[in-house]
């Protein structure tokens, strides 16, 4: 979505697509000025057993604004973004990397999977993959 769209995200979605009421309440709970974390949407879906995109879903028809992406990627203030570089990357780490490319980009969910193979913080792959030139993306609640 462009900037002029925001707060406009429902428009992403088919107008016939509806909302699992569920999904709904527990985000109107956990929503604080129309605003709600990566990791408590991850939390519902997990809490709830549906898949993140049917959160994000739900994020957007109910015009939430998704902030504190876990890989620091988007939704920090003032910054936007706070990942920053790696200093160093370790081959071990590049090559997980590496061997996640779709089309010369890593997918959010496989950073993630790759944080949990190496025991490390999700934003430590995302400042690798920054080092490495490397873009995120089809974030998993669909920001982006």
């Amino acid at each position: 979505m462009t900037h002029e769209d925001r707060g406009h995200y429902a428009k992403k979605h088919p107008p016939d697509r509806k909302v699992q009421p569920e999904i709904a309440e527990a985000l109107k709970q956990k929503a604080t000025k129309r605003k709600v974390s990566c990791a408590a949407a991850h939390k519902i879906a997990g809490d709830l057993n549906v898949p993140p995109a049917e959160v994000g879903f739900t994020i957007d028809t109910l015009e939430i604004r998704i902030i504190k992406c876990q890989m620091g990627l988007y939704g920090y203030h003032p910054e936007k973004r706070i990942v920053k570089p790696a200093e160093t990357v370790t081959q071990s780490l590049e090559k997980a990397i590496r061997d996640a490319l779709v089309n010369g980009k890593i997918e959010c969910a496989a950073a993630w999977d790759i944080a949990k193979k190496f025991g490390i913080a999700r934003m430590d792959v995302s400042s690798a993959c920054e080092t490495l030139k490397v873009k995120i993306s089809s974030c998993q609640l669909g920001a982006f």
